[in-house]
C-alpha cells in the first residue's frame, strides 16, 4: 500500500486548505513489516494537470498543487502531480494540519530526543528568539518544541528532512509505551478536527496492528540524493517575480521513484546499514 501524507500549515480545523508543507509517500510491506517514507522537496518546479485554463500557466511549485484543489480535490490533485511528473502511484491519502503533531506530543506527554554534538540554531537574521535554538545531547520536548524543530528554515530542505526524521522516530518509540494506551482518548480528540483521509477504519486498524508489532528498524526514510539538486530561479507568472526552485533530472527522479515503488530501495546492506541517502529509526 502506497499512501501519500500530507501536512498543511494553515489554521486549526482548516487542513483542507493552503500549501503543503510537508509531503511524503508511504509505502507499507505488510509481508515484510516494513515501512518506507520518501520525501518530495516543495520547491520542485512541476507541470500540475487542469490549472493553465485559470492561470495561464501549467507550471508551479510542487507545494502548490494541493492548493490549487482545495477544498475538496487537493490530495487528489497533488496525487495527479506526482503521477504526472515523477510516476508515484498512490493508493491513498492522509492529511494533517500541523498543529495536529503539536497536540499529539503534549498528549502522550513529550517527546525524548538526542540531537548532534553542537545543537542546531535556526535563528534568522530577522528571528533571533532562544526557541530556534537546540542543544545538542538529550532532551525532553513538548509539542511546540518538537514542531518547531521540524520546520526550522534557515537549514537546507535536506537538514530539514534529517530533522524531521528525528522526530517521528522519537515519535514512534514513545508510542511503544503502554503508558500510550491511557492516553489514547486524548490522542484520538487531537486527531477529530484536524485530519482527511480516505483510509477506512478497518485499514487503519491494520496500519495501527502492523506498527505495535513492527521493529523499529524496519521503518526507513528516504531522500532522494542530494547531488540531484541544483539550485535555480524562475519567473512565475502567478506572482510575477523569480522564485526559488531546486532544479533536478525528472527522468532520475522518475527512475528512483520506480525503484521505492518496487521495494528495492532504499534497501539495507547486508550489515544492516542503510544507504546514504536513508535512515532508520533506532
Amino acid at each position: 500500500m502506497t499512501i501519500l501524507a500530507i501536512g498543511t500549515d494553515v489554521r486549526p480545523g482548516q487542513h483542507r486548505y493552503g500549501l503543503t508543507d510537508v509531503m511524503r509517500a508511504i509505502r507499507v510491506d505488510f509481508a515484510a513489516q516494513r515501512v518506507t517514507a520518501l520525501e518530495f522537496p516543495r520547491d520542485l518546479w512541476v507541470k500540475i494537470p487542469g490549472i493553465e485554463p485559470n492561470l495561464k500557466t501549467d507550471h508551479q511549485k510542487l507545494n502548490t498543487a494541493y492548493a490549487y484543489g482545495s477544498p475538496d480535490y487537493g490530495p487528489g490533485l497533488l496525487a495527479r502531480t506526482l503521477d504526472l511528473n515523477f510516476g508515484l502511484n498512490v493508493d491513498h491519502y492522509i492529511v494533517a494540519n500541523m498543529t495536529v503533531f503539536t497536540e499529539v506530543v503534549d498528549a502522550l506527554g513529550g517527546l525524548d530526543i538526542t540531537l548532534p554534538e553542537g545543537g542546531i540554531d535556526g535563528r534568522t537574521r530577522t528571528d533571533r528568539s532562544a526557541r530556534l535554538v537546540f542543544p545538542g545531547g538529550p532532551q525532553h520536548l513538548n509539542g511546540e518544541q518538537a514542531l518547531t524543530l521540524a520546520r526550522l528554515r534557515n537549514v537546507s530542505v535536506f537538514a530539514r528532512a534529517e530533522h524531521q526524521n528525528l522526530v517521528m522516530c522519537a515519535l514512534r518509540k514513545k508510542i511503544e509505551g503502554p503508558e500510550t494506551l491511557l492516553r489514547l482518548p486524548a490522542i484520538i480528540e487531537s486527531f477529530r478536527k484536524n485530519i482527511q483521509t480516505d483510509l477506512t477504519p478497518e485499514q487503519i486498524s491494520q496500519l495501527a496492528c502492523l506498527g505495535t508489532r513492527m521493529p523499529r528498524g524496519n521503518i526507513l526514510f528516504a531522500s532522494f540524493p542530494r547531488e540531484l539538486f541544483k539550485s535555480a530561479e524562475v519567473y512565475d507568472v502567478v506572482l510575477e517575480r523569480d522564485v526559488f526552485i531546486w532544479k533536478a533530472s525528472f527522468d532520475i527522479l522518475r527512475s528512483y521513484v520506480s525503484k521505492f515503488q518496487a521495494g528495492t530501495w532504499p534497501a539495507a546492506s547486508p550489515s544492516g546499514t542503510p544507504e546514504p541517502e536513508s535512515s532508520r529509526c533506532e
